[in-house]
Protein backbone atom coordinates (compact mmCIF):
# COMPACT_ATOMS: atom_id res chain seq x y z
CA UNK A 1 0.00 0.00 0.00
CA UNK A 2 1.21 3.55 -0.61
CA UNK A 3 3.01 5.47 1.88
CA UNK A 4 3.62 9.32 2.12
CA UNK A 5 7.20 10.04 3.03
CA UNK A 6 6.54 11.74 6.68
CA UNK A 7 4.80 8.39 7.73
CA UNK A 8 8.09 6.91 7.06
CA UNK A 9 9.73 9.51 8.73
CA UNK A 10 7.47 8.79 12.02
CA UNK A 11 8.58 5.28 12.97
CA UNK A 12 12.16 6.88 13.05
CA UNK A 13 13.36 6.62 16.94
CA UNK A 14 16.56 8.68 16.42
CA UNK A 15 16.23 12.73 14.89
CA UNK A 16 16.23 13.53 11.46
CA UNK A 17 16.51 16.90 8.75
CA UNK A 18 14.55 16.75 5.99
CA UNK A 19 15.48 18.30 3.08
CA UNK A 20 12.06 18.35 0.55
CA UNK A 21 8.52 17.47 0.26
CA UNK A 22 6.90 15.08 3.35
CA UNK A 23 4.06 14.34 1.54
CA UNK A 24 6.02 12.53 -1.61
CA UNK A 25 4.37 9.61 -2.05
CA UNK A 26 6.25 6.35 -1.49
CA UNK A 27 4.84 3.10 -4.12
CA UNK A 28 8.16 0.99 -3.49
CA UNK A 29 9.96 -0.79 -0.71
CA UNK A 30 13.08 0.75 1.14
CA UNK A 31 16.08 -0.73 0.01
CA UNK A 32 19.74 -0.54 1.07
CA UNK A 33 21.17 -1.35 -2.67
CA UNK A 34 20.80 0.96 -5.52
CA UNK A 35 20.37 -1.85 -8.08
CA UNK A 36 17.50 -3.19 -5.92
CA UNK A 37 15.98 0.39 -6.16
CA UNK A 38 12.47 0.72 -7.79
CA UNK A 39 10.18 3.76 -9.22
CA UNK A 40 8.93 5.25 -6.02
CA UNK A 41 11.03 3.11 -3.51
CA UNK A 42 13.32 4.45 -0.88
CA UNK A 43 16.93 4.14 -0.88
CA UNK A 44 19.10 4.36 1.88
CA UNK A 45 22.68 5.04 1.41
CA UNK A 46 24.98 4.21 4.10
CA UNK A 47 29.03 4.00 4.40
CA UNK A 48 30.04 0.14 4.11
CA UNK A 49 33.24 -1.32 5.02
CA UNK A 50 34.52 -1.43 1.32
CA UNK A 51 32.08 0.90 -0.37
CA UNK A 52 30.08 4.29 0.50
CA UNK A 53 26.47 4.17 -0.59
CA UNK A 54 26.47 7.44 -0.76
CA UNK A 55 28.47 7.33 -4.03
CA UNK A 56 25.54 5.69 -5.65
CA UNK A 57 22.42 7.92 -4.93
CA UNK A 58 22.82 9.52 -8.40
CA UNK A 59 21.85 6.32 -10.15
CA UNK A 60 19.51 5.48 -7.36
CA UNK A 61 17.80 8.32 -8.66
CA UNK A 62 18.27 7.23 -12.13
CA UNK A 63 16.61 4.11 -11.60
CA UNK A 64 12.69 6.22 -9.87
CA UNK A 65 13.55 6.47 -6.09
CA UNK A 66 11.46 9.02 -4.70
CA UNK A 67 13.50 9.94 -1.37
CA UNK A 68 16.84 9.31 -0.25
CA UNK A 69 18.20 8.65 3.30
CA UNK A 70 21.48 9.39 3.86
CA UNK A 71 24.26 10.41 6.61
CA UNK A 72 25.99 13.17 5.02
CA UNK A 73 24.55 16.57 4.18
CA UNK A 74 23.73 17.10 0.71
CA UNK A 75 21.83 20.05 -1.13
CA UNK A 76 19.85 20.00 -4.43
CA UNK A 77 18.78 16.53 -4.95
CA UNK A 78 15.59 16.37 -7.24
CA UNK A 79 14.03 14.04 -4.21
CA UNK A 80 13.46 14.73 -0.87
CA UNK A 81 16.78 13.99 1.07
CA UNK A 82 16.26 12.75 5.01
CA UNK A 83 20.03 13.14 6.85
CA UNK A 84 20.23 10.81 10.01
CA UNK A 85 22.76 10.10 12.57
CA UNK A 86 22.70 6.22 11.35
CA UNK A 87 21.09 4.80 8.14
CA UNK A 88 21.75 1.32 9.05
CA UNK A 89 19.69 1.60 12.03
CA UNK A 90 17.18 3.60 10.23
CA UNK A 91 16.75 1.03 7.69
CA UNK A 92 14.42 -1.91 9.73
CA UNK A 93 12.19 1.05 11.53
CA UNK A 94 11.49 2.92 7.49
CA UNK A 95 10.94 -1.03 6.18
CA UNK A 96 8.66 -1.67 8.57
CA UNK A 97 6.62 1.30 8.50
CA UNK A 98 6.30 1.12 4.61
CA UNK A 99 4.82 -2.48 5.20
CA UNK A 100 2.44 -1.29 7.62
CA UNK A 101 4.28 -2.84 11.05
CA UNK A 102 3.70 -6.32 9.94
CA UNK A 103 5.22 -7.33 13.20
CA UNK A 104 2.72 -6.02 15.40
CA UNK A 105 -0.04 -8.59 13.35
CA UNK A 106 1.77 -11.81 14.79
CA UNK A 107 3.05 -13.47 17.63
CA UNK A 108 6.86 -12.97 16.91
CA UNK A 109 9.45 -15.28 18.87
CA UNK A 110 13.28 -14.22 18.35
CA UNK A 111 16.09 -16.70 19.18
CA UNK A 112 19.33 -15.97 19.51
CA UNK A 113 22.80 -17.72 21.02
CA UNK A 114 26.10 -18.44 19.76
CA UNK A 115 24.98 -22.46 19.00
CA UNK A 116 21.64 -23.88 18.48
CA UNK A 117 19.76 -21.09 16.75
CA UNK A 118 18.45 -22.90 13.91
CA UNK A 119 17.65 -26.36 15.61
CA UNK A 120 15.46 -24.48 18.08
CA UNK A 121 13.97 -21.77 15.82
CA UNK A 122 13.50 -25.08 13.70
CA UNK A 123 11.30 -26.87 16.24
CA UNK A 124 9.82 -23.82 17.99
CA UNK A 125 8.23 -23.23 14.64
CA UNK A 126 7.35 -27.21 14.05
CA UNK A 127 5.42 -27.05 17.44
CA UNK A 128 3.55 -23.70 16.37
CA UNK A 129 3.05 -25.30 13.02
CA UNK A 130 0.97 -27.93 15.34
CA UNK A 131 -0.57 -25.22 17.61
CA UNK A 132 -2.07 -23.00 15.01
CA UNK A 133 -2.98 -25.45 11.99
CA UNK A 134 0.00 -24.87 9.90
CA UNK A 135 -0.17 -20.71 10.37
CA UNK A 136 3.41 -20.29 11.69
CA UNK A 137 6.26 -18.84 9.56
CA UNK A 138 9.68 -18.76 10.07
CA UNK A 139 13.40 -16.80 8.95
CA UNK A 140 16.40 -18.37 9.23
CA UNK A 141 19.92 -17.99 8.24
CA UNK A 142 18.55 -21.38 5.97
CA UNK A 143 15.73 -20.14 4.89
CA UNK A 144 12.05 -18.29 5.40
CA UNK A 145 9.10 -20.02 5.85
CA UNK A 146 6.33 -17.64 4.89
CA UNK A 147 3.09 -19.58 4.28
CA UNK A 148 2.37 -20.22 0.58
CA UNK A 149 6.40 -20.88 -0.41
CA UNK A 150 9.88 -21.28 1.20
CA UNK A 151 12.14 -18.72 0.59
CA UNK A 152 15.90 -19.52 0.31
CA UNK A 153 17.70 -16.85 2.51
CA UNK A 154 21.09 -18.56 1.10
CA UNK A 155 22.81 -17.12 4.11
CA UNK A 156 23.47 -19.78 6.83
CA UNK A 157 25.67 -17.37 9.17
CA UNK A 158 23.48 -14.20 9.66
CA UNK A 159 20.34 -13.08 9.63
CA UNK A 160 18.88 -11.63 6.86
CA UNK A 161 19.07 -7.38 5.68
CA UNK A 162 16.52 -5.06 7.38
CA UNK A 163 14.14 -4.95 4.03
CA UNK A 164 14.22 -8.26 3.47
CA UNK A 165 13.10 -9.64 7.13
CA UNK A 166 10.05 -6.96 6.79
CA UNK A 167 9.15 -8.03 3.65
CA UNK A 168 9.23 -11.92 4.68
CA UNK A 169 6.85 -10.81 7.59
CA UNK A 170 4.30 -8.83 5.04
CA UNK A 171 4.38 -11.65 3.24
CA UNK A 172 3.60 -13.94 6.27
CA UNK A 173 0.57 -11.34 7.37
CA UNK A 174 -0.57 -11.71 3.78
CA UNK A 175 -0.60 -15.14 3.65
CA UNK A 176 -2.98 -15.33 7.17
CA UNK A 177 -0.18 -16.38 9.43
CA UNK A 178 -0.31 -15.46 13.49
CA UNK A 179 3.08 -16.67 14.86
CA UNK A 180 6.52 -16.25 13.23
CA UNK A 181 10.10 -17.41 14.31
CA UNK A 182 13.07 -15.40 13.29
CA UNK A 183 16.34 -16.64 14.02
CA UNK A 184 18.42 -12.96 15.18
CA UNK A 185 21.92 -13.15 14.86
CA UNK A 186 24.60 -10.91 16.77
CA UNK A 187 25.77 -9.52 13.72
CA UNK A 188 22.02 -9.13 12.82
CA UNK A 189 20.63 -7.76 16.06
CA UNK A 190 24.04 -5.29 15.87
CA UNK A 191 23.51 -3.91 12.40
CA UNK A 192 19.78 -3.20 13.44
CA UNK A 193 18.74 -5.98 10.95
CA UNK A 194 15.67 -6.85 12.82
CA UNK A 195 15.19 -3.15 13.94
CA UNK A 196 11.25 -2.35 13.77
CA UNK A 197 10.55 -6.04 14.34
CA UNK A 198 8.06 -6.28 17.41
CA UNK A 199 8.44 -9.01 19.34
CA UNK A 200 6.82 -10.90 21.67
CA UNK A 201 9.35 -13.99 22.76
CA UNK A 202 13.04 -13.85 23.28
CA UNK A 203 14.95 -16.66 23.81
CA UNK A 204 18.69 -17.19 24.85
CA UNK A 205 20.32 -20.76 23.36
CA UNK A 206 24.00 -19.99 25.03
CA UNK A 207 26.59 -16.98 24.35
CA UNK A 208 29.99 -18.47 24.09
CA UNK A 209 33.43 -17.71 22.02
CA UNK A 210 32.83 -16.80 18.59
CA UNK A 211 32.39 -13.47 16.36
CA UNK A 212 34.88 -11.42 19.12
CA UNK A 213 36.20 -9.94 15.10
CA UNK A 214 33.28 -8.25 14.64
CA UNK A 215 31.85 -6.97 17.96
CA UNK A 216 35.53 -6.51 19.05
CA UNK A 217 35.19 -7.77 22.65
CA UNK A 218 32.86 -10.75 24.41
CA UNK A 219 31.50 -7.84 26.48
CA UNK A 220 30.12 -6.03 22.77
CA UNK A 221 28.92 -9.67 21.37
CA UNK A 222 27.02 -10.49 24.54
CA UNK A 223 25.59 -7.00 24.52
CA UNK A 224 24.67 -7.39 20.83
CA UNK A 225 22.71 -10.22 21.77
CA UNK A 226 21.32 -8.90 24.76
CA UNK A 227 19.74 -6.14 22.24
CA UNK A 228 17.04 -8.46 21.67
CA UNK A 229 15.90 -8.52 25.30
CA UNK A 230 15.83 -5.04 25.38
CA UNK A 231 13.80 -5.04 21.80
CA UNK A 232 11.12 -7.42 24.10
CA UNK A 233 10.76 -4.80 26.88
CA UNK A 234 10.14 -2.12 24.19
CA UNK A 235 7.80 -3.73 21.42
CA UNK A 236 4.90 -3.53 20.68
CA UNK A 237 2.18 -4.70 23.21
CA UNK A 238 -0.57 -7.33 21.19
CA UNK A 239 -3.85 -7.88 22.81
CA UNK A 240 -2.73 -8.26 25.88
CA UNK A 241 -0.13 -10.83 24.91
CA UNK A 242 2.87 -11.02 27.72
CA UNK A 243 6.47 -10.49 26.77
CA UNK A 244 8.35 -13.48 27.71
CA UNK A 245 12.39 -14.27 27.70
CA UNK A 246 13.36 -17.92 27.72
CA UNK A 247 16.96 -18.33 29.16
CA UNK A 248 19.07 -20.98 29.22
CA UNK A 249 19.90 -20.94 33.22
CA UNK A 250 23.00 -23.17 32.71
CA UNK A 251 24.70 -20.43 30.87
CA UNK A 252 27.44 -18.58 32.89
CA UNK A 253 25.83 -15.41 30.86
CA UNK A 254 22.27 -16.10 32.53
CA UNK A 255 21.59 -13.16 35.03
CA UNK A 256 23.40 -10.99 32.37
CA UNK A 257 20.31 -11.52 30.29
CA UNK A 258 17.61 -11.87 33.42
CA UNK A 259 18.68 -8.35 34.49
CA UNK A 260 17.87 -6.58 31.22
CA UNK A 261 14.53 -8.42 31.70
CA UNK A 262 14.18 -7.42 34.78
CA UNK A 263 15.23 -3.93 33.98
CA UNK A 264 12.15 -3.44 30.66
CA UNK A 265 10.00 -0.59 31.27
CA UNK A 266 7.27 -1.38 34.00
CA UNK A 267 3.92 -2.28 32.30
CA UNK A 268 1.33 -3.50 34.66
CA UNK A 269 -1.25 -4.96 31.77
CA UNK A 270 1.50 -6.68 30.28
CA UNK A 271 4.39 -7.51 32.19
CA UNK A 272 7.58 -9.07 30.95
CA UNK A 273 8.62 -12.20 32.25
CA UNK A 274 11.17 -14.83 32.05
CA UNK A 275 11.45 -18.88 32.35
CA UNK A 276 14.54 -20.28 33.08
CA UNK A 277 15.30 -24.03 31.24
CA UNK A 278 18.65 -26.05 31.69
CA UNK A 279 19.62 -29.35 33.58
CA UNK A 280 21.36 -28.00 36.24
CA UNK A 281 19.84 -28.40 39.77
CA UNK A 282 19.01 -25.06 40.22
CA UNK A 283 16.50 -24.80 37.12
CA UNK A 284 12.93 -25.71 37.94
CA UNK A 285 11.06 -28.21 36.60
CA UNK A 286 13.95 -29.42 34.71
CA UNK A 287 14.18 -33.01 32.66
CA UNK A 288 14.08 -35.67 35.94
CA UNK A 289 15.64 -38.32 32.99
CA UNK A 290 16.72 -38.37 29.67
CA UNK A 291 17.75 -41.13 27.78
CA UNK A 292 19.65 -41.67 24.32
CA UNK A 293 18.15 -44.74 21.88
CA UNK A 294 18.30 -45.15 18.42
CA UNK A 295 15.07 -43.65 17.71
CA UNK A 296 16.07 -40.39 19.02
CA UNK A 297 15.74 -38.33 22.55
CA UNK A 298 13.62 -39.19 25.07
CA UNK A 299 12.82 -36.29 28.16
CA UNK A 300 10.90 -36.63 31.12
CA UNK A 301 9.42 -33.31 32.58
CA UNK A 302 7.42 -33.19 35.53
CA UNK A 303 4.33 -30.60 34.55
CA UNK A 304 1.78 -29.12 36.62
CA UNK A 305 -2.11 -28.82 36.37
CA UNK A 306 -4.36 -27.03 38.43
CA UNK A 307 -7.35 -29.05 39.67
CA UNK A 308 -10.59 -27.58 41.32
CA UNK A 309 -11.37 -28.69 43.94
CA UNK A 310 -15.73 -29.85 43.15
CA UNK A 311 -18.07 -28.45 46.06
CA UNK A 312 -15.01 -26.66 47.32
CA UNK A 313 -13.99 -22.75 46.66
CA UNK A 314 -10.43 -23.71 46.50
CA UNK A 315 -7.77 -25.23 43.90
CA UNK A 316 -4.38 -27.09 44.30
CA UNK A 317 -1.38 -28.32 42.40
CA UNK A 318 -0.68 -31.57 40.37
CA UNK A 319 2.01 -32.67 39.36
CA UNK A 320 2.44 -35.35 36.33
CA UNK A 321 4.95 -36.60 33.99
CA UNK A 322 5.15 -36.11 30.84
CA UNK A 323 7.51 -38.07 28.25
CA UNK A 324 8.72 -36.31 24.79
CA UNK A 325 10.34 -37.44 21.99
CA UNK A 326 12.42 -35.76 19.64
CA UNK A 327 14.62 -37.68 16.59
CA UNK A 328 17.55 -35.57 16.95
CA UNK A 329 20.16 -37.00 18.94
CA UNK A 330 22.96 -35.43 21.19
CA UNK A 331 23.13 -33.76 24.43
CA UNK A 332 23.27 -30.63 23.05
CA UNK A 333 19.74 -31.15 21.36
CA UNK A 334 18.15 -31.91 24.57
CA UNK A 335 19.09 -27.93 25.54
CA UNK A 336 16.93 -27.16 21.90
CA UNK A 337 14.30 -29.12 22.95
CA UNK A 338 13.83 -27.69 26.19
CA UNK A 339 13.95 -24.23 25.09
CA UNK A 340 11.17 -25.01 22.22
CA UNK A 341 9.21 -27.08 25.14
CA UNK A 342 9.41 -23.61 27.94
CA UNK A 343 8.39 -21.19 24.65
CA UNK A 344 5.27 -23.37 23.91
CA UNK A 345 4.51 -23.81 27.68
CA UNK A 346 4.78 -20.28 27.83
CA UNK A 347 2.16 -19.51 25.00
CA UNK A 348 0.01 -22.66 25.17
CA UNK A 349 -0.08 -23.71 29.20
CA UNK A 350 -2.13 -27.07 29.28
CA UNK A 351 -2.42 -27.62 25.51
CA UNK A 352 1.09 -27.13 24.89
CA UNK A 353 1.72 -30.90 25.89
CA UNK A 354 0.06 -32.56 22.36
CA UNK A 355 1.47 -29.44 20.47
CA UNK A 356 5.17 -30.38 21.87
CA UNK A 357 5.39 -33.97 21.40
CA UNK A 358 3.74 -33.91 17.70
CA UNK A 359 6.06 -30.98 16.79
CA UNK A 360 8.99 -32.61 18.36
CA UNK A 361 8.77 -35.80 16.63
CA UNK A 362 7.77 -33.97 13.31
CA UNK A 363 11.62 -32.52 13.02
CA UNK A 364 13.68 -35.78 11.86
CA UNK A 365 16.87 -33.56 11.16
CA UNK A 366 17.95 -30.41 9.94
CA UNK A 367 20.39 -29.46 6.87
CA UNK A 368 23.96 -29.34 8.30
CA UNK A 369 23.29 -30.26 12.28
CA UNK A 370 24.53 -33.44 12.91
CA UNK A 371 22.97 -34.49 9.07
CA UNK A 372 23.77 -38.72 8.53
CA UNK A 373 25.19 -39.05 5.03
CA UNK A 374 23.93 -42.33 3.70
CA UNK A 375 25.64 -43.95 0.54
CA UNK A 376 25.78 -47.33 1.43
CA UNK A 377 29.18 -46.89 2.80
CA UNK A 378 29.77 -49.20 6.20
CA UNK A 379 31.12 -46.39 8.35
CA UNK A 380 29.07 -43.38 9.73
CA UNK A 381 29.08 -39.96 7.93
CA UNK A 382 27.87 -36.82 9.86
CA UNK A 383 27.86 -33.38 8.61
CA UNK A 384 27.47 -30.29 11.23
CA UNK A 385 28.06 -27.02 10.74
CA UNK A 386 29.79 -26.66 13.80
CA UNK A 387 32.12 -23.60 13.75
CA UNK A 388 32.60 -22.82 16.98
CA UNK A 389 35.08 -24.65 19.82
CA UNK A 390 31.58 -25.24 21.57
CA UNK A 391 29.81 -26.49 19.32
CA UNK A 392 32.91 -28.66 17.69
CA UNK A 393 32.73 -30.05 21.47
CA UNK A 394 29.84 -30.85 21.33
CA UNK A 395 29.31 -32.91 17.89
CA UNK A 396 32.62 -34.73 18.52
CA UNK A 397 31.15 -35.76 22.08
CA UNK A 398 27.81 -37.09 20.74
CA UNK A 399 29.65 -38.63 17.63
CA UNK A 400 31.88 -40.60 20.43
CA UNK A 401 28.90 -42.17 21.28
CA UNK A 402 28.09 -44.06 18.11
CA UNK A 403 31.49 -45.24 17.36
CA UNK A 404 31.80 -48.83 17.22
CA UNK A 405 33.47 -51.74 18.70
CA UNK A 406 37.19 -51.05 17.93
CA UNK A 407 36.06 -47.92 15.54
CA UNK A 408 37.48 -44.56 15.26
CA UNK A 409 36.25 -40.55 15.46
CA UNK A 410 37.33 -38.97 12.36
CA UNK A 411 37.25 -35.17 12.01
CA UNK A 412 37.23 -33.02 8.74
CA UNK A 413 36.87 -29.04 9.76
CA UNK A 414 38.74 -25.84 9.04
CA UNK A 415 38.40 -22.19 10.81
CA UNK A 416 37.74 -19.67 8.50
CA UNK A 417 39.49 -16.42 7.41
CA UNK A 418 38.82 -13.01 7.91
CA UNK A 419 37.33 -13.93 11.48
CA UNK A 420 37.86 -14.95 14.84
CA UNK A 421 41.66 -16.04 14.75
CA UNK A 422 41.69 -17.34 18.42
CA UNK A 423 39.55 -20.42 17.77
CA UNK A 424 41.41 -21.52 15.43
CA UNK A 425 43.57 -22.62 18.16
CA UNK A 426 40.84 -23.45 20.22
CA UNK A 427 39.33 -25.87 18.11
CA UNK A 428 42.31 -28.06 16.88
CA UNK A 429 42.97 -28.15 20.30
CA UNK A 430 39.46 -29.63 21.12
CA UNK A 431 39.73 -32.18 17.75
CA UNK A 432 43.20 -33.23 19.28
CA UNK A 433 41.30 -33.92 22.84
CA UNK A 434 38.19 -35.46 21.73
CA UNK A 435 39.04 -37.17 18.41
CA UNK A 436 40.92 -40.00 17.39
CA UNK A 437 42.31 -38.68 13.97
CA UNK A 438 41.80 -34.98 12.89
CA UNK A 439 42.16 -33.38 9.19
CA UNK A 440 42.60 -29.73 8.82
CA UNK A 441 41.44 -28.17 5.86
CA UNK A 442 39.86 -24.75 4.32
CA UNK A 443 37.21 -23.30 5.66
CA UNK A 444 36.94 -20.32 3.45
CA UNK A 445 40.45 -18.43 3.92
CA UNK A 446 39.13 -15.39 2.35
CA UNK A 447 41.61 -13.17 1.49
CA UNK A 448 44.34 -14.95 4.64
CA UNK A 449 46.61 -17.44 4.10
CA UNK A 450 45.52 -20.50 3.99
CA UNK A 451 48.93 -21.95 5.12
CA UNK A 452 48.99 -19.45 7.86
CA UNK A 453 45.57 -20.33 8.70
CA UNK A 454 46.17 -24.25 8.91
CA UNK A 455 49.81 -23.64 10.56
CA UNK A 456 48.04 -21.85 13.76
CA UNK A 457 45.99 -24.78 13.86
CA UNK A 458 48.89 -27.91 13.82
CA UNK A 459 50.81 -25.86 16.51
CA UNK A 460 47.72 -25.98 18.53
CA UNK A 461 47.51 -29.61 17.87
CA UNK A 462 51.27 -29.93 18.63
CA UNK A 463 50.84 -27.81 21.75
CA UNK A 464 48.36 -30.41 23.21
CA UNK A 465 50.25 -33.05 22.65
CA UNK A 466 48.92 -33.93 18.84
CA UNK A 467 51.54 -35.39 16.55
CA UNK A 468 51.38 -34.46 12.53
CA UNK A 469 51.29 -37.43 10.96
CA UNK A 470 49.85 -39.66 13.76
CA UNK A 471 47.29 -37.57 15.15
CA UNK A 472 46.58 -35.06 12.38
CA UNK A 473 47.48 -33.90 8.88
CA UNK A 474 46.83 -30.53 7.17
CA UNK A 475 45.21 -31.10 3.80
CA UNK A 476 44.22 -27.40 2.32
CA UNK A 477 41.61 -28.86 -0.62
CA UNK A 478 38.51 -29.91 1.39
CA UNK A 479 37.44 -31.95 -1.36
CA UNK A 480 40.24 -33.60 -1.14
CA UNK A 481 40.30 -33.99 2.74
CA UNK A 482 36.86 -35.22 3.38
CA UNK A 483 37.77 -37.84 0.77
CA UNK A 484 40.78 -38.60 2.86
CA UNK A 485 38.59 -39.10 5.60
CA UNK A 486 36.45 -41.37 3.90
CA UNK A 487 38.99 -43.43 2.44
CA UNK A 488 40.67 -44.18 5.84
CA UNK A 489 37.24 -45.09 7.26
CA UNK A 490 36.20 -48.59 8.54
CA UNK A 491 33.48 -50.11 9.55
CA UNK A 492 32.65 -49.04 13.09
CA UNK A 493 34.65 -45.28 12.28
CA UNK A 494 32.19 -42.03 12.46
CA UNK A 495 33.93 -39.26 10.00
Amino acid sequence: MPKILAELLAALPQPYHLTGDPNTLITAPVVESDVEVQSGGVFVARKGQIVDGHEFIPRAIERGAAAIVGERPIDNLPVPYVQVENPQEATGYLAAAYHDFPSRKLVVIGVTGTDGKTTTSTLIHSILQVATGGKAGMISTIAAHVGDKTVETGLHVTTPGAPQVQSLLAQMVANGLTHAVIEMTSIGLAQGRVNGVDIDVAVLTNVTHEHLNDHGSFEAYRAAKGRMFEMLGTSDRKDGQIKIAVINGDDPNADYFVNIVNNAPPDIAFPTVYVLYGMSEAIPHRPINVRYEPSGTYLTMVNWAIDTIPGDDYWKYREYQTEFLSPLIGQFNVMNMLAAIKVAQQLFGDFAVTYIREGLEAVKSIPGRLERIDEGQDFLAIVDFAHTPNALKNVLETCRKMVGDGGRLIVTFGSAGLRDREKRRMMAETAIQLADFSIFTAEDPRTESLDEILQTMADAAVAVGGVEGKDFIRVPDRGEAIYQACQMAKKGDVV
